[in-house]
């Protein structure tokens, strides 16, 4: 058997099976996050059906034949070789095995698709299914098919096949994210099915299907567990492990790897706990003084001060004490995770710290100002990379900005950002050479990158720089796990993001 060359979904794995011919057609549990997979997945993928089909259905598969560029074949037990044909010309010497995903309530097709060198993956009905098991996995196989329970099997049986036709040397990769985020990475080629230059397979982890048979398949573990986050409690005196609430499938994947502590992960759940927490983040960077350098620009965090209530007596004092002046910037000290993580705001007179809607408790920062230029900078593994955004404006505009407002707080999701005039995006290689860009001191945040990247023990991670107009200071304004880093050209961050994951887990296995 080769690797996946090419996957032809049967109408009877994508279609539900409704309880009346009149009722509109529906798709199978599992199809849609299925076939939007397959999308990406850079596998020739196909949906079949058999002549006499109704035309609402027909309709149906060819507009998701359509959405996901996918091809459609009429397929009967009577013209295996007819369609066969039709595939070769549409296909191509696909290089690798075909794989026939089907119902088994079709039995009548499983002798002749046996007899066409195609591999068969049946779908048994519900209460067929079997309690057998291969490889860890909840598939039964034979010589000529492989029996699922479950869609969200298959994408598992692929990497299990295509690692078993590659060799033992390729290192699988489980993965696991909320969809949206997964789509904006596989479409983007990160997460191959076929093993990547440095002998990577990607295999999604799903929570719909028992995790433990799952991660016994993998080498190394991916997780953003922030999408897992139902809520974090920052007024608890407990340890912060202790402050998150995560979702039920989270916490099985958070056990196992406490059970499993051998177990490759990018990055541990301990280790991303301080990009969750404003304030831990704030203390951890004043030990940037350590880096400070005489004829070097300095770089630093923001001044900042905790406040656990907008009408604490002694605000404005405690305010004073922390050097902080108006305007500033006030945030969540829930960095991520929850809904309003994200809500912000500029303020420009003391007395509208009382009525803020910000939510507590709350970080209040420094306003820099810095030209409304951002840099985005990404760590992937020993590789730093960065982007040049446009950001919000300097005090002066947008105290003008608030006064036609009566000098009220500007109050914004920093998700979608205060309106800022188009951009012209820049990216830096991994070298980060000062001559790429005049106004930015690439080897001083590249020494930056690389201290946090020891004090945070994270192998992905990204982090927003402003220089201060004047001082020139670099101020780190905000740090994250796991960034999309999409501003950075593909051809040269995804292998610079599989490299990162190898090393990583060569380094884990050395040890």
């Amino acid at each position: 058997m080769g690797v996946v060359g090419g996957v032809i979904l049967d109408k009877s794995v994508v279609l539900a099976s409704n309880s009346s011919q009149h009722e509109n057609p529906s798709l199978q549990p599992g199809a849609d996050s299925l076939l939007r997979m397959l999308r990406h997945s850079k596998i020739p993928t196909g949906i079949s059906y058999d002549v006499g089909l109704s035309d609402d259905k027909v309709s149906l598969l060819k507009r998701l034949a359509t959405l996901y560029s996918f091809d459609c074949f009429i397929l009967n037990a009577s013209s295996i070789d007819d369609a066969k044909n039709e595939i070769m010309l549409a296909w191509g010497d696909t290089g690798g095995s075909i794989l026939h995903v089907v119902s088994d309530k079709k039995k009548e097709f499983f002798p002749k698709l046996s007899n066409c060198s195609w591999l068969i993956i049946v779908l048994r009905s519900l209460g067929q299914e079997s309690a057998d098991v291969i490889e860890g996995g909840s598939s039964c196989e034979n010589s000529s098919m492989i029996f699922i329970n479950k869609l969200e099997e298959l994408p598992s049986t692929v990497c299990h096949i295509n690692r078993k036709a590659t060799g033992n040397s390729v290192v699988t990769v489980g993965y696991v994210m909320k969809p949206s985020r997964e789509e904006d990475f596989a479409k983007r080629g990160a997460f191959p099915l076929y093993p990547t230059q440095n002998g990577l397979i990607f295999m999604p982890l799903t929570f719909e299907l028992p995790l433990s048979p799952q991660l016994q398949e993998v080498d190394i573990v991916l997780h953003k567990a922030t999408d897992g986050i139902k809520s974090i409690e920052l007024k608890s005196r407990t340890n912060f492990s202790n402050r998150i609430v995560y979702t039920s499938g989270m916490q099985d994947l958070q056990r196992y790897l406490e059970d499993h502590p051998d177990c490759c992960v990018i990055d541990s759940f301990n280790n991303i706990y301080p990009v969750l927490d404003r304030l831990e983040i704030q203390e951890i960077l004043l030990c940037l003084e350590d880096l400070k350098t005489e004829g070097r620009s300095t770089i630093r965090g923001p001044r900042f001060l905790k406040v656990d209530s907008f009408k604490e007596p002694d605000l404005l004092q405690r305010l004073s004490e922390a050097k902080l002046s108006l305007p500033s910037i006030v945030k969540p000290q829930v960095a991520c995770g929850v809904a309003n993580a994200h809500n912000m705001a500029i303020i420009f007179r003391n007395e509208d710290f009382k009525d803020l809607s910000v939510p507590l408790p709350a970080v209040v920062q420094e306003y820099v100002d810095h030209s409304s230029t951002l840099y985005k900078f990404y760590v992937l593994g020993e590789k730093v990379f960065y982007a040049v955004k446009k950001s919000t404006p300097n005090a002066d505009i947008l105290m003008k900005l608030s006064e036609s407002n009566g000098l009220k707080p500007l109050v914004f999701d920093s998700l979608k950002s205060l309106p800022t005039a188009k951009e012209d995006q820049h990216y830096g290689d991994g070298n980060c050479s000062k001559a790429t860009n005049s106004c930015v001191d690439l080897d001083l945040v590249t020494d930056a990158a690389n201290w946090l990247r020891g004090v945070l023990d994270l192998t992905i991670f990204g982090f927003d720089v402003v220089i201060q107009e004047g001082t020139c200071d670099h101020v780190i304004v905000d740090v994250n796990y796991l960034p999309s880093f999409k501003e950075v050209p593909d051809d040269i961050a995804i292998p610079a993001f599989w490299e990162a994951i190898k090393k990583k887990f060569e380094l884990k296995r050395s040890k």
